[in-house]
């Protein structure tokens, strides 16, 4: 078996030739054809002068040609850079200059400025190259360009033996794929979950993956029934329009297991998607640098809610005290990460590469959160989103957690706030459902009766929707802090 990871895809055109690989449009791309389309891929690229280990960018959306290009790029043994397509020309180029790369794969020319660009339909003019490239297991495979909670973006070089580690437990333990298996593959293909768990986890298994190029609600929910869907991957976001979207009497597909990560889910949300869709609902905790999961919880075992299950099987975990000490049980700590999946180091950052790992090749994720007694990861927030208020510790995502139990509540943030007396102050904004006005002093008094009095949100405010990133978060940091701090200071009668 090669350890390159496009081997996946060969061994399982050898396997499944005939049997459809993606269902793309009104197109239905047998395992052969994805096959032969990486090869002619390879071709050109080879044509172009990219050799092993040059830099070749992926900009663009969730189709074929991404995942021709993916597995081409990988089969001559260079480096895949795949980039969300909802970034801009601009920050396409800022990615691929720092990443050095010699090509891209895009539709659009000003993204490719400066660089030998192949378009989308450029990628099967070559004569296919048959040889898969030698590798080793621990040579990068990928850059894969960390977003969301951060300002900026860090290139984790990501390995072929770590990202099959990835696929094969996520194909075997998580959503236990098989050949008869229809995965929605709604969420990036560019980001880590969509690439690990909606690509190479559905290729490894023979299964067929219905692609979306962006995710609709009203849309996702047609194609699943019309492609029989059985496996359906999603955030919190995407769960909740689709259960608006299905309603009471909408016709649903035949899922049997539902993958939901980014961020937690609602107990009440859990249950209700479990009851309308007739499948069972599991979360789990992932990010970049790792190539997919920490941490997630196992089918046929009860859910706890408020848990992100168990690390996952390429992963050891541990959590730490701000002294470097083990958390003990139940005790809140920063979770650290190693294993085959962790990423080598941060692509041209030897800084940042420093920053994050410790010794013992511990990742340090910026995670806060605790385990209980059976070893469940339960996460209490980001280590830089807590709010300390009057020298109290409050971990947004606990109030948040309780918002959501209000009917009134589609979406819901809470983020500090600058206080000159008590340091940060507790704000929330809130989407509300659709069809229900929300009343922000209600929704305020709702979180006050079930928290202590230094959590409670001091402000509630409404807003018609919240900025997200590729994967579905909250990016807490393009919400302006100071017109929140300019209303919170009004309602408090200061000046």
């Amino acid at each position: 078996m090669s350890a390159n990871l496009a081997a996946l895809l060969s061994e399982s055109a050898t396997a499944h030739g005939s049997r459809p690989a993606l269902l793309d449009g009104d197109e239905r791309v047998a395992y052969a054809d994805l096959e032969a389309r990486a090869m002619r891929c390879a071709g050109v690229l080879d044509g172009r002068g990219v050799r092993a280990g040059d830099r070749v960018g992926i900009h663009l959306p969730n189709g074929t040609e991404f995942a021709a290009a993916f597995y081409g790029i990988l089969r001559l043994g260079a480096i895949a850079v795949p980039l969300n397509a909802l970034l801009k020309p601009p920050e396409v180029r800022r990615r691929l200059e720092h990443a050095g790369a010699r090509a891209i794969v895009t539709g659009s020319e000003d993204a490719a400025r400066g660089l030998d660009r192949i378009g989308p339909d450029g990628i099967a003019s070559g004569e296919p190259a048959a040889a898969i490239a030698g590798c080793q297991p621990d040579d990068t495979a990928i850059i894969l360009y960390t977003s969301g909670t951060t300002a900026g973006a860090n290139g984790a070089e990501l390995t072929h033996g770590g990202l099959r580690a990835q696929a094969e437990f996520v194909a075997s333990s998580v959503l236990r794929l098989t050949p008869e298996d229809v995965v929605l593959g709604a969420v990036p293909l560019a980001h880590v979950f969509g690439l690990s768990a909606a690509l190479d986890a559905p290729i490894l298994s023979g299964s067929c993956v219905a692609l979306m190029k962006r995710f609709e609600a009203a849309a996702a929910l047609e194609l699943m029934v019309a492609a029989g869907a059985t496996v359906f991957l999603g955030v919190p976001t995407m769960c909740l329009a689709l259960l608006e979207a299905a309603g009471e009497d909408a016709a649903v597909p035949p899922l049997r297991i539902a993958h939901s990560g980014g961020a937690s889910l609602s107990p009440e949300t859990l249950k209700t998607f479990a009851a309308r869709f007739g499948c069972e609902i599991v979360e789990g905790y992932g990010m970049t640098e790792v190539g997919g999961l920490v941490a997630t919880q196992r089918p046929g075992r009860p859910p706890k809610p408020g848990s992100v299950g168990t690390p996952a099987g390429p992963i050891e975990l541990r959590l730490v005290a701000e002294d470097g000490s083990d958390a003990p049980t139940a005790a809140v700590g920063e979770v650290l990460v190693r294993g085959t999946a962790r990423m080598k180091r941060y692509w041209r950052d030897p800084a940042a590469t420093r920053d994050a790992l410790r010794d013992g090749g511990w990742l340090a994720t910026g995670d806060m959160g605790y385990r209980d007694e059976d070893g469940d990861l339960f996460l209490v927030d980001r280590k830089k989103d807590v709010i300390l208020r009057g020298g109290y510790t409050v971990y947004p995502r606990e109030i948040e957690d309780v918002l959501y139990a209000h009917p009134d509540v589609h979406e819901a943030v809470v983020l500090g706030v600058p206080d000159e007396r008590l340091g940060e102050e507790v704000v929330a904004l809130v989407v509300p459902r659709a069809g229900r006005a929300g009343d922000p002093e209600e929704l305020r008094e709702f979180a006050r009766d079930r928290v202590a009095a230094y959590k409670y949100p001091r402000l509630v405010v409404l807003v018609e929707g919240l900025p997200h990133g590729g994967s579905g978060k909250v990016l807490r940091r393009e919400i302006d802090r100071e017109p929140l701090r300019r209303a919170l200071d009004d309602r408090l009668g200061r000046s």
